[in-house]
Order: structure tokens, then C-alpha cells, then sequence
């Protein structure tokens, strides 16, 4: 099915929504644009061509600040043959998508799934548009298409060197019919792929003209500030009002079960109402529930003999260590994170004759649609999601859509009335999805050289797919039957040689509600992993670096990153008195990072990171910049969580409320970050995850070469160590 452009932009910019990066400010299509780009020539789903011959590439997944925004058009413009200066970048619309049977595929930024999992479909849909210029222009000619090339925004005919742009040939090309195969370029033939490219939503950034889902105005608009019960899965008892009833401003208080909203021509006046209404709730049975509470439910996935999943069993675990020369027993815990974007939580919609459209930052449209279809009891196809830009995500926008559902729910109570409902930062750090918490027993023999000869783990924690998404724990989803893949991540993969290797999963699912935080299991397992194996090079009397170097002999990509991270970081050469090195090694999503960190402590705890060196193989680099700028990110978010972070629960309720008690990292602390990128080509890994993993191991293993005291549990702060 294919759909012109005209139609395109009715289904998808209708009522204020934006589209276009590069055409000026999101949410400000002006009559002229919208009739030039009505006479623009769909060639593709993600293609269109435009009568001055610029192209629009269509961008599906969801812009963070990741920059995936300018690397998957890059994929597409690679194929194409286009010239990129003439490109523009415009979102995908879910409701086309819907109404298109899914032309755009999966339209969730999670995951780091963006370059790896639609690079492929990508370049193909710029190489079968390609081909289709190219077979329109060869028609005109009279001439085989065999006898042509595309190059920058032209097909030129070898023979007579005649040439033509892409734009005279659209109208032709779109009404043929696609290749059903198209060759791919080789690598080496690449153009644009591997080259530092300009991000295209930069300039509206830092002009101030970015649109996020915070910044919809819309004539008529009301306000929501909401409550929820503090006590995760509390209800609403009994409400009273009556302070609050005829207040200026003040439209209507709705009793929605699971929260109160009140609505108000403004929202800081509904949030200052909202203090005045009476909220008697019913806690359930977590009223009590405690930080300590939590922690004898996850020990006793420690100690459980029954219930326990197995998610790898090489060789004999049970007898190798029972005749081991020396054996190491420890420990790890990592505690629940919130999520703490810069835009707290927040969703506008307008529910008016069986539709809704709908305006939010959001990592997944397609759930967005879903969820706001399903609240408003209307088709898919009656759904409009207006794509804008996020405030940050990190996972918190993504499976978790109650933000969606409840500002559908508050636009449905006020009928034809669009309302802009928004989280204070309060509720934004009391009712997240959290990082799990996880606690992990690790156990290791050691032969008479120090080799190991047996490995075990076994982790107790949430299960974010069976509570959350609520998928089953079996392969392929799963490594083994029962096993949640994140809570395991890095551990059950382990690559180094050692003969015999358990590893164990105890599903401990609290009432604490957890989702997918940036890196997810591979944001606390490499702490755990690495701290571990740093601790067994450290009971030999080996140096850290040559102790994984040996082990990880047969596998090949995970050796590279790490020598070549050690090798930047000038690994073995002497450093100035009372600076120490650490380094950390793991594989995730698809790419192979390496950390070093050389630091100093002083008597007071405070930590001085002299600099940070961060190695990553994502197998082929799409835009060198972007990639640096996503690793000097991932050591921001990572740093600030591994020093500070920690949601407590008190009485069922988190103890923390906004960034006074849960700090964020300040620009005097942010260290040096240098970045060794070494794709070494024949993969496509992720970028935007991996480059947090090895980050914690490094920087605890750099402090125990400076102090000798073992970390083996985060935030930092509880061991007394903070930033300088």
C-alpha cells in the first residue's frame, strides 16, 4: 500500500503537531511548506523526494539526545546516493504505520536497537529507492539501467554522460514497481557511513527552538497535576475537595482510583490545589514494606533450594570447587535507580468525537498508541501520537506508559478539551519504573598457578520481562527456561576460559515497580563480573590487565577491545605517586567495551578520576561523533548513579523525593573521557548502552588498588567516597 505525501502529512501534522527537523522550529509547518511538500514524490516508505530535488528521509524511532535521529537517516542517505546537505530528517507517524501495516517496522528507541536491528532494512530501503531513480531515468532515456549510476542526488547514463536529478525522475520512479533484491555496497565503498556527521536536531537545540512533549500549547489547553498513592499499587479510599471546589482557576478534581488530578486553567495553581485536597488512601499490603524488608526477600533467593532456574552448566561446578587449591566467596549488591530525566513525566491529549491525539516524549509511539486507543475505547486507526523530541528516556519511556494512560484518562474525563497533564519532579522520583535491585552470591576455585577452574553465580532479583512486559522466560527470549536475560546479562555470557561455570536465577518480584534503566542488566553485572574477577587476580598476585588477558585468548573480540583500551591508556607505565589504575572488560548489546580509570583518594574519601578511558567495538561506526559523544554521556549517567544513587523504601514509600536527596552529577566533577573506538567491521553493535557497562568495575577496582578496601556493593556515597 502506498500513500501519497498530501495524505501523509494529513494523517501525521494534523492539529499543530511538527514533523520536520531542518524545516524550522518542530510544531511550526507553515501553508507554503505544507503545499511544497504535498507536490514532494513518495519513492518509499522512507524516502521522499522533493521537486528541488532535496530528500526526506523518515525517521521511525524516537529522538533522546542518543543521535540515532542523524545515523539511521545515514544508513538510508549511504544507499541512496544522496546529497546529504540536502537531506531533511521528518518522523514517522504511528497512526500511518497503523493504517500501513507496520510499513516502518518497530518503532522503539530501547535497547540500543536503533542501528543494530534496522541497519539492515535501512540500506535497503535507500538502495531500492536508488534503483528505482535509477530504472526511471534509464525508461526515459531508452537506455538499459544497467548503464547507470546515482550519485549525489543524480543519475548520470555512462555512455553519453547524461545526467538528470532525482527530482525529475520521482514521479516516474514512484509509480514502478520496487526490486524485490537490491545489492548492498561493500564497506570499503562506503561514503557517509563512518564519517563525523553534524547531529540535525542540534541547532534547534541549543537555539532554544527544540519542541519536547513539555512545550505543546494548544488553544484551549488545560492543566493536570496529579497524585499518586505513595505506596506502589495504593488506591484511592475516599477524597474530599471541598477546599478546592470554585478556587480561581481551579476547573474540576477527578477521582481516577488509582490517582487524583486536578485540572486548572494552570498548572502550578491545580499542583498548589492539589496540596488542599483531602486524599485518603488504601496502601494494601506493602504499607510496611522497608529497604531491610526488601533485602530478606532477596537473600532468601541466596539461600532457596527450590524455584531456581539454571541459566549456563558447564562441566562440574560442585566438584571443581570442592577439590580447589584456594577457593573466594563474595557478595554484590546494586540497589534500585530512578530514571531522574530532565523532563519529569508528562502527557497532553484531547479525547473529542472517538479520537485522540495525543502529545508526549516517548520512547516507543506504537505503545503510546496502544495504550492511549485502549484507554479512550477507540481504534488504533483513530489515534494520532505527534512525534516530538525527549527530555531524556533512558528507559523510563519506553514498556512503561502510564504517563500515556493517564493523561488519556484525565483528556477523556474533560471531553473535547485538550489538557496537558504533568508530573511534578516529586512524583517523577516516587512513582518511576526502577532499576531493579539485585543481589548476587559469586564463588571461584582457584588451581595451584591461580587459573580458575570454576565459576558460580547466582542472582536474586526483579524480573523486569515477567513483571513489567509480562512475557515468559523461555527461549529464545530467555537463556534458559525461567531465566530473565537482563538479570543475568554479562554473567551467564561470561567469555573467559574456564572449564566449569554455574549460573543460577532466583525470580524475586517485589511490589517495587522496575523497568528498563539505561544499560539495564549490563548497568550492575559488569560491577559485579569484573569486581570479581579483579578480586581473583588480586588473590594471586597478578596484574588485572594480563590476568583477563590470559582468559580471554579465545575470544577474540572481547581481547581486542581490552588490549586496545590498555594499550591507549598507556596500561603498565608508571603513574604519578598516588594515582592507581582499574579496568573493567564486557561485551554488550552487541559491542565490546573497556574501561581504565586511574584515580586518587585522599583522607577525606574524595575521589579525584585523573582520567577516563573508554574503549568500545560496535563492528562498524556509523558517525565517529556521535559515538563519542554517546560515551562521554554513558560516564555522566553512570558516574552520577554508581557515586550517589540509591532509592531506599520507608513504610512502602521511597525515601527520596527530588535531586536534593538524589543527586545528580555537577560539571566541576565530570572527569576526562577519552573514547578508543576500534570497530573491527563484520557486526553492527550498540552504542548508546554498552558504553556505561565497564565503567563502575574500573573505577572500584581503581579504588581498591589506592586504598585496598573492596566495594562490593553501590552507591559509593555508602562507603564514604565521593567526587572532588
Amino acid at each position: 500500500m502506498r500513500t501519497s505525501r498530501r495524505e501523509f502529512l494529513k494523517q501525521s501534522a494534523a492539529i499543530g503537531g511538527g514533523l520536520t527537523i531542518g524545516y524550522g522550529p518542530l510544531g511550526a509547518i507553515s501553508e507554503t511548506l505544507a503545499q511544497k511538500a504535498a507536490e514532494s514524490v513518495e519513492i518509499n516508505a522512507w524516502v521522499v523526494v522533493r521537486p528541488d530535488d532535496g530528500v526526506v528521509i523518515r525517521y521511525a524511532r524516537s529522538e533522546m539526545g542518543q543521535g540515532s535521529m542523524t545515523s539511521a537517516p545515514m544508513l538510508v542517505a549511504e544507499e541512496l546516493e544522496c546529497d546529504w546537505k540536502r537531506v531533511k530528517i521528518e518522523y514517522a507517524s504511528a497512526n500511518a504505520s497503523v493504517k500501513r501495516k507496520r510499513a516502518w517496522g518497530d518503532m522503539a528507541s530501547v535497547g540500543s536497537r536503533t542501528i543494530r536491528n534496522s541497519q539492515e532494512y535501512l540500506r535497503k530501503a535507500g538502495a531500492t529507492a536508488r534503483e528505482m531513480l535509477i530504472a526511471a531515468a534509464a525508461k526515459q532515456w531508452n537506455v538499459p539501467a544497467s548503464e547507470c549510476g546515482a550519485q549525489n542526488s543524480f543519475i548520470t547514463h555512462g555512455p553519453s554522460k547524461r545526467r538528470v536529478s532525482f527530482g525529475k525522475v520521482a514521479e516516474a520512479a514512484s509509480k514502478l514497481e520496487p526490486p524485490k533484491d537490491v545489492k548492498l555496497k561493500d564497506p570499503k565503498e562506503w561514503k557517509l557511513i563512518g564519517k563525523p556527521i553534524k547531529r540535525v536536531d542540534i541547532p534547534d537545540t541549543v537555539m532554544g527552538r527544540q519542541r519536547y512533549g513539555i512545550d505543546t500549547q494548544l488553544p484551549g489547553m488545560l492543566y493536570a497535576a496529579i497524585a499518586q498513592c505513595p505506596v506502589f499499587g495504593g488506591k484511592v479510599k475516599a477524597m474530599d475537595s471541598s477546599r478546592v471546589e470554585g478556587r480561581r482557576g481551579i476547573v474540576k478534581v477527578l477521582n481516577m482510583e488509582t490517582f487524583v488530578a486536578v485540572v486548572g486553567d494552570n498548572w502550578w495553581r491545580a499542583k498548589e490545589a492539589l496540596r488542599d485536597v483531602h486524599i485518603d488512601w488504601d496502601a494494601g499490603a506493602n504499607g510496611n514494606a522497608s529497604s531491610a524488608s526488601l533485602m530478606e526477600f532477596y537473600r532468601s533467593g541466596l539461600d532457596a533450594k527450590e524455584d531456581i532456574a539454571v541459566a549456563r552448566k558447564d562441566g562440574d561446578f560442585d566438584q571443581a570447587f570442592a577439590g580447589a587449591a584456594k577457593k573466594l566467596e563474595a557478595e554484590y549488591w546494586t540497589p534500585y535507580l530512578a530514571h531522574s530525566c530532565m523532563e519529569p513525566m508528562g502527557c497532553t491529549a484531547v479525547v473529542k468525537d472517538g479520537k485522540v491525539d495525543v502529545w508526549t516524549s516517548t520512547q516507543n509511539a506504537e505503545a503510546s498508541l496502544a495504550n492511549a486507543a485502549s484507554v479512550a475505547g477507540v481504534s488504533l486507526e483513530n489515534v494520532e501520537v505527534h512525534r516530538v523530541q525527549l527530555g531524556g528516556g533512558f528507559g523510563r519511556r519506553g514498556g512503561a506508559q502510564d504517563f500515556v494512560r493517564q493523561g488519556v484518562a484525565i483528556a477523556k474525563a474533560m471531553e473535547g478539551t485538550p489538557v496537558k497533564m504533568l508530573w511534578s519532579r516529586e512524583e517523577d522520583t516516587q512513582h518511576d519504573f526502577y532499576r531493579p535491585a539485585s543481589l548476587i552470591r559469586m564463588k571461584a576455585a582457584l588451581d595451584d598457578s591461580g587459573n580458575p577452574t570454576a565459576w558460580y553465580s547466582r542472582v536474586s532479583a526483579t524480573s523486569i520481562f515477567s513483571s513489567l512486559v509480562h512475557l515468559p522466560l523461555k527461549p529464545p527470549l530467555a537463556p534458559a527456561e525461567g531465566v530473565d536475560p537482563q538479570s543475568v546479562a554479562s554473567i551467564f555470557d561470561l567469555p573467559h576460559a574456564i572449564p566449569n561455570v554455574r549460573v543460577e536465577y532466583a525470580q524475586r518480584n517485589a511490589f517495587v515497580p522496575v523497568g528498563f534503566w539505561r544499560t539495564v542488566g549490563h548497568s550492575q553485572n559488569p560491577f559485579v563480573r569484573e569486581s570479581f574477577m579483579d578480586e581473583l587476580a588480586a588473590a594471586t598476585g597478578k596484574d588485572p590487565f594480563e590476568y583477563r588477558r590470559a582468559l580471554l585468548q579465545k575470544s577474540p573480540k572481547d581481547l581486542g577491545i581490552l588490549e586496545a583500551t590498555a594499550k591507549a591508556a598507556g596500561w603498565g607505565k608508571p603513574l604519578p605517586a598516588g594515582v592507581f589504575r582499574g579496568i573493567a572488560e564486557t561485551e554488550g548489546y552487541g559491542s565490546y567495551t573497556c574501561a581504565v580509570c586511574e584515580l586518587s583518594v585522599d583522607k577525606n574519601g574524595e575521589v579525584s578520576i585523573k582520567r577516563l578511558v573508554l574503549g568500545i567495538d560496535p563492528g562498524y561506526a556509523v558517525n565517529p561523533d556521535n559515538i563519542l559523544a554517546q560515551m562521554q554521556g554513558s560516564a555522566v549517567y553512570m558516574l552520577t548513579a554508581m557515586f550517589w544513587g540509591d532509592i531506599t523504601i520507608r513504610e512502602g514509600r521511597v525515601e527520596q523525593s527530588n535531586f536534593h536527596d538524589y543527586r545528580m552529577m555537577r560539571l566541576r566533577e565530570m572527569p576526562k573521557v577519552e573514547m578508543v573506538l576500534a570497530p573491527s567491521g563484520g557486526f553492527w553493535g550498540g552504542v548508546g548502552e554498552p558504553g556505561q557497562a565497564s565503567i563502575a568495575p574500573a573505577v572500584c577496582n581503581a579504588l581498591f588498588a589506592a586504598t585496598g578496601k573492596r566495594v562490593r556493593s553501590l552507591p559509593l556515597k555508602n562507603h564514604g567516597f565521593t567526587l572532588a
